[in-house]
C-alpha cells in the first residue's frame, strides 16, 4: 500500500491526516493524483450536495484592527464605503434575493474588533426580521464576541458563527499586532459553549508555506470547524500585502486537495478570490476537495455570477436546490 493510500483509507473512515502526512504526500504525489483522492473522501464523507451561502457587508470600514491584507482597516486608505449598520431595506433585500434563489446560508459580516451589546441589539431584531420571512439558515461574522453577545445571537436565529484564524498560529503574528489567535479561539470556544455550530477557516497565498496551510486546516478542525473557508489573497492597493505576488493557481489546486485530508468530514468552502481562477482549476477543485461555496459578491470585491455558479455545480456533479431558472430569470 503506498502512503497515499494509506492516508486515503484513513480518511475514509474520517480520520484526519497529520500535517507531517500531508506534507509527505505533497512532496511525492501529483496534483491530479492528490485530487483523485481527495474526491473519493469527500465524496464518502460528505456526500455531493454542494454547500452555499451568502454573505452581506453589515458594518462597513473603519475596523481599528491592522491586518495586513483587509481593506477595511483605518490603518489603510482603500477608498472603501463607510456605515455603521446596514440599511434594514438592503438587509431584507438580499435575504430575500438568496432565499429566492436556493442558496442555503446567509451571514451579517461586520467590520471591526467587536460589537457592542447596544449593536448586537440592533442586529438581533434585523435577524428576527429574516427569520421571520425567510426559512434560509442564518450564520453570522461580528468579530471577536463574547458569550453574551452570542447567546444573543443564537436566541434570534443564528445557527452558526464565522470567525476566521486567517492563519496559521505560528504565522498569524507576521500579519497582525492588533490581536492574537488565541483571542479568536477563545470567540469560538464561547460561541461552540451556546449551541452554535462554526465556520472557521483562513485567507492563502499571503506569504505563508504549504505546512502552514495545513497547520490552518488542522487547527479550524481542532477547534469545532464544521466549515472551512478557504479565501485566495486577492491584494487590495492601500494594504500592506497590496503588492503580493499572486499565489500560483496549481498551488491552490494542491492546498484544497491536501485539506481535505486533514479535515476529511469538514465542508471545504471556495471563498474570496475564487473569481481570478480559471475554469479549469475551479473545475478540478470541485473534483479535489472542496464541497462548498460562498456565491455571489464578496465583502469588498467582485464575487461570481450566481446562474454560472449553478451550471458549474451541476457540471462538476453536485446537486443542489438552488436554481436561477426556477426562479424565473
Amino acid at each position: 500500500m503506498t502512503l497515499l493510500e494509506e492516508i486515503k483509507y484513513k480518511a475514509l473512515q474520517g480520520i484526519p491526516a497529520t500535517v507531517d502526512e500531508a506534507m509527505a504526500l505533497c512532496d511525492s504525489c501529483s496534483t491530479d493524483e492528490l485530487c483523485d483522492a481527495a474526491d473519493e473522501v469527500r465524496q464518502a464523507m460528505c456526500g455531493n450536495e454542494i454547500d452555499t451561502c451568502s454573505i452581506v457587508n453589515a458594518r462597513s470600514g473603519r475596523c481599528p484592527e491592522d491586518c495586513k491584507w483587509c481593506a477595511q482597516s483605518a490603518h489603510h486608505h482603500t477608498g472603501i464605503s463607510e456605515y455603521d449598520i446596514i440599511a434594514e431595506g438592503d438587509l431584507m433585500c438580499a435575504a430575500r434575493e438568496n432565499t429566492r434563489h436556493g442558496v442555503k446560508r446567509f451571514s451579517m459580516v461586520t467590520s471591526g474588533r467587536t460589537v457592542s451589546s447596544a449593536k448586537i441589539d440592533r442586529f438581533c431584531e434585523l435577524y428576527r426580521k429574516v427569520a421571520a420571512e425567510s426559512g434560509i439558515y442564518l450564520c453570522a461574522s461580528m468579530g471577536l464576541l463574547g458569550k453574551e453577545e452570542l447567546a444573543k445571537l443564537k436566541e434570534a436565529g443564528v445557527k452558526r458563527y464565522h470567525c476566521n484564524l486567517e492563519t496559521s498560529a505560528g504565522y498569524f503574528p507576521e500579519l497582525c499586532t492588533t490581536h492574537t489567535h488565541e483571542d479568536k479561539l477563545r470567540t469560538i470556544r464561547a460561541a461552540l459553549e451556546v449551541g452554535m455550530e462554526i465556520c472557521c477557516g483562513g485567507i492563502i497565498g499571503m506569504g505563508e508555506t504549504m505546512r502552514q496551510r495545513l497547520e490552518l486546516a488542522e487547527e479550524a478542525r481542532l477547534a469545532g470547524a464544521t466549515s472551512i473557508p478557504v479565501n485566495i489573497l486577492q491584494p487590495i492597493k492601500g494594504t500592506p500585502l497590496g503588492n503580493q505576488p499572486l499565489i500560483e493557481e496549481e498551488e491552490v489546486v494542491r492546498t484544497a486537495a491536501l485539506m481535505r485530508f486533514v479535515a476529511p468530514k469538514c465542508t471545504l468552502r471556495f471563498a474570496g478570490g475564487r473569481a481570478r481562477l480559471s475554469a479549469k482549476s475551479v473545475e478540478r477543485m470541485l473534483r479535489g476537495g472542496i464541497n462548498g461555496a460562498l456565491v455571489g459578491d464578496m465583502l469588498t470585491t467582485i464575487g461570481n455570477n450566481l446562474a454560472q455558479d449553478y451550471d458549474l455545480f451541476s457540471r462538476t456533479g453536485y446537486t443542489n436546490s438552488g436554481s436561477i431558472a426556477s426562479s424565473g430569470e
